[in-house]
């Protein structure tokens, strides 16, 4: 039998790669388990799913007849898919993955470093695997431990900027961290428009206010950002960030690392991801001071480091709000392990003390990192109601603007009349609408606010998936809860920022299928 490979892109190592990875884990095989299949070794097996082997048409036939799977099929096919059997019950416990947004900071921030970076616990989702092909493009090594679970890079001295792959970096917006690094290296060089979801108008404009600062000159034209830098910089610069974004304060961090003398960074984010990237940066010989604050003081390096160094990423605070609202969703009883407290402490007092839900916190414990405050939270059946004010994001400390749609599809499950105001960005409550096709009662006062009633009784539908992370997720936890069958399509969005979620849920007792039409 034999077969066409399922991309809607051209038919590379990488596309390849990734829909074997995806039909092995569906199958719930190991590497190990195919290589035996395959007569070869792990570490080829390994080669192959990273899209560092060309493969022959022979051996993808191989491959699919040993995969049975429906994800490398006879025929030109598209995207993927999920297909959900809902009302779901989920029971048991699962363990929060590494953040996303740490692991693409922390990606850029090893431009940074001359010697090897081994990044421990990397997870393997979409916005990683772009940032990849675009430092593996530029001549960054990049290899995986044979178990997958970490990733070793190492930058050359030299950069092939011109070979950048444009294409991965059009479809990532941690792109616009490069030009913190870069800035310190090259004279001139220019990037590629980020990308990303479509949650709005972003402007980097915050990002181009900071790097001034340090002699960085952005001139945007034709789809391309144009930048200069000079050297002649002073010993100290004072620098206040006029949006406190997670972005714009990690390349303002990585230009200070290495630019001699101090920078002090004021109405700086003290976000996850932030503390993540400091935490490296010491590792490379940076001091830094007020980590956890909104004022950092950065003592740069005189030269870029040379530096064979291994951080563990810490675990992902959305992923776990994310689970949480599954139990929720579900009526379920869940143990959500390793979840980073400090950076869900407000969410939980707005689910529990507002809203009414019971839930149970384990003794605390440190991530991996040394830095990061764990512990297991157990959500358990829960009768919620609407909280009696609006819901709203703010800067960490506050409510996490990236957790908020999750409150959308729990205020629905919520007897009573609950408001969510997103003043951030301008698409994301629109998207949130689409929870209505499910059953949901959501009204749009406007592009930023919307209106939820419930208690909902959810329905099951075929659906295509918002281009925007986090409600495509809302919309694909609604649909375990729901009545009947439903269809997400086109769910690549979903993994930019989750790790084979549909396989983890279903060890829970969900029942979910990817699948490509």
């Amino acid at each position: 039998m034999s077969y066409d490979v399922a991309v809607t892109q051209e038919p590379t190592p990488a596309n390849i790669g990734r829909l074997i990875r995806d039909a092995r884990k569906q199958r719930g095989m190991t590497q190990n388990q195919l290589a035996s299949e395959l007569n070869t070794s792990q570490s080829a097996i390994h080669r192959i799913e990273s899209g560092h082997q060309n493969l022959s048409l022979e051996m993808i036939n191989r491959i699919a007849n040993a995969l049975e799977s429906p994800l490398i099929v006879p025929g030109n096919t598209s995207a993927l898919n999920f297909r959900i059997s809902g009302e779901t019950h989920l029971e048991g416990s699962i363990r929060v993955r590494s953040s996303k947004n740490a692991a693409v900071a922390l990606l850029c921030a090893s431009l940074l470093n001359r010697g090897r970076t081994v990044l421990r616990g990397i997870a393997h989702i979409e916005e990683v695997n772009r940032l990849l092909e675009v430092l593996t493009s530029i001549g960054v090594e990049v290899s995986w431990s044979a178990d997958g679970r970490d990733l070793t890079l190492h930058r050359p001295d030299e950069l092939d900027l011109g070979a950048m792959d444009e294409a991965a970096a059009r479809r990532t917006r941690s792109i616009i961290m490069f030009m913190g690094p870069l800035s310190r290296f090259y004279e001139s060089f220019q990037l590629t428009y980020a990308g990303g979801c479509d949650l709005g108008v972003r402007t980097v404009e915050p990002h181009l206010q900071s790097l001034r600062h340090f002699g960085v000159q952005v001139h945007a034209t034709n789809g391309q950002y144009h930048v200069t830098a000079r050297r002649d910089h002073g010993a100290e610069r004072r620098i206040i960030l006029t949006e406190r974004g997670d972005t714009v304060t990690e390349n303002t961090l990585m230009a200070a690392a290495v630019t001699p003398g101090t920078t002090i960074v004021r109405n700086a984010s003290s976000n996850y991801m932030v503390q993540d990237l400091c935490a490296y940066l010491m590792l490379l010989g940076v001091r830094i001071e007020g980590i956890g604050t909104t004022t950092l003081i950065i003592h740069g390096l005189d030269e870029a480091p040379s530096m064979d160094v291994s951080y563990q990423i810490s675990e992902d605070p959305i992923e776990a709000m994310s689970l949480i609202t599954a139990a929720i969703v579900t009526g379920s009883e869940l143990t959500v392990e390793r979840a980073p407290i400090e950076f869900l402490e407000v969410e939980l007092a707005v689910l529990g003390e507002e809203m009414g839900l019971d839930y149970s916190l384990g003794d605390e414990y440190r991530s991996g990192n040394g830095l990061t405050r764990l512990t297991d939270i157990t959500v358990h059946p829960s009768d919620l109601k609407a909280p009696p004010d609006k819901i709203h994001p703010m800067p960490f400390p506050g409510l996490n603007i990236d957790n908020l749609p999750f409150f959308a599809v729990i205020a629905a499950t919520a007897h009573g009349q609950t408001q969510i105001h997103d003043w951030v960005f301008e698409n994301r409550a629109i998207h949130l609408l689409q929870l209505s096709q499910l059953g949901a009662s959501v009204q749009l006062l406007d592009p930023h606010r919307l209106v939820v009633k419930g208690p909902t009784r959810w329905r099951g539908r075929d659906m295509v998936s918002p281009p925007a992370l986090r409600p495509a997720v809302c919309l694909f936890l609604a649909m375990l809860a729901a009545k009947g069958s439903s269809v997400l399509r086109d769910v690549y969005v979903i993994n930019r920022g989750y790790e084979d979620l549909p396989t983890r849920l279903n060890a829970l007792g969900a029942r979910v299928e990817p699948f490509y039409e």
